[in-house]
């Protein structure tokens, strides 16, 4: 579970917001008591005193002081749960009322974060990779090979459309099923509406349902970002923003090709990849570039550390979008879906 200091920092917010509301309702709870049952109270008076009397006396050397705590505190109980019982509250009434009985609401069990914390990170991820609105409708359950023809051939590879799209389905599968054993990083390319950013959405949802954290960037944004730091030298929020670039597990730079490309975007998109290789963190792009195109767009250099450290995939075939809105209304495509 790789998070940052001040993810974490944020859960475990989370997690002293849930024991404060805990003990707020457990206190709501007693005060209901001894409203109802005066009694309850002069019980709970007689706990303290006599755990106190027998400390004091085992300090002093009473080796017995401590049994006759243990039963005297039980006697004291069922004193306690009767006079609940004829009050009408439930014996469990004064108990801790947990969100997570398993951890306390602490979000730990022992040392092993619990399910409820795994559960909050994951949570926590999707919401900062700006995926969040993406993810139900576009991941692997929903990606159709039906929209890609197998009678349409790509002059550059020989290969049909669809053989291309399900050697791209499965090598992303599997760099989700295995990003936590293994480095990887892809390069999505291919015409437009051809099914890149979609797949980036299936691997960011897989990959985040393992507590891995995920940032999704287009290629404007990112270089906003980088920009921003390096020109306004931002603090706070765009400086967290800004080193999460770098050490999240996976970055996910869409249509790399569209920002405004200069000799700073060229720079920056080397340092950017060069940086997150050496520190093993994976990065997949999408670009409607050709290849010959990112070499010359981005220097021989950048070019020459995405041929050595990514697994390339070519998509093509006729604009999705396309044939989706004909299917809409009623027209016809060479593809099944």
């Amino acid at each position: 579970m790789a998070l940052s200091n001040a993810q974490h920092s944020q859960l475990m917010r989370i997690y002293e917001q849930r024991q404060l509301e805990s003990r707020r309702r457990l206190q709501k709870r007693l005060e209901e008591v001894y409203a109802a049952v005066p009694k309850f109270r002069t019980l709970e008076d007689a706990i303290a005193s006599s755990s106190i009397e027998k400390a004091r006396l085992l300090l002093d050397g009473d080796a017995s002081a401590l049994d006759s705590l243990k039963e005297t505190l039980a006697e004291l109980l069922v004193q306690k749960r009767a006079l609940l019982s004829d009050a009408g509250f439930p014996a469990d009434y004064l108990e801790p009322d947990f969100f997570c009985d398993a951890c306390k609401d602490t979000g730990y069990i022992g040392t092993t974060p619990c399910h409820c914390l795994k559960k909050e990170t994951v949570h926590l991820l999707y919401t900062q990779s700006n995926l969040q609105d993406f993810l139900e409708r576009e991941n692997f359950s929903t990606f159709s090979l039906g929209f890609y023809s197998p009678n349409l051939v790509d002059p550059l590879t020989g290969r049909s459309a669809r053989d291309a799209a399900v050697t791209a389905l499965q090598t992303c599968q599997d760099f989700a099923r295995n990003f936590s054993d293994t480095f990887r990083n892809l390069l999505l390319y291919g015409s437009t509406g051809t099914g890149k950013t979609f797949l980036s959405h299936c691997i960011a949802k897989e990959v985040m349902e393992s507590s891995h954290s995920v940032i999704y960037l287009t290629s404007t944004e990112l270089f906003d970002l980088l920009a921003d730091h390096t020109f306004r030298h931002t603090e706070g929020e765009a400086e967290a923003a800004y080193a999460q670039i770098y050490d999240c597990d996976l970055l996910i730079i869409d249509d790399l090709g569209t920002e405004f490309t200069n000799s700073f975007t060229a720079s920056q998109l080397f340092i950017c990849l060069n940086e997150r290789i050496l520190r093993r963190r994976s990065t997949v792009i999408s670009t409607n570039l050709a290849l010959g195109d990112i070499k010359e767009t981005y220097s021989e250099r950048t070019f020459s550390r995405i041929s050595s450290h990514y697994t390339i995939l070519r998509l093509t075939g006729d604009d999705i979008r396309i044939q989706k809105k004909l299917l809409q209304s009623g027209g016809t495509n060479h593809a099944t879906p």
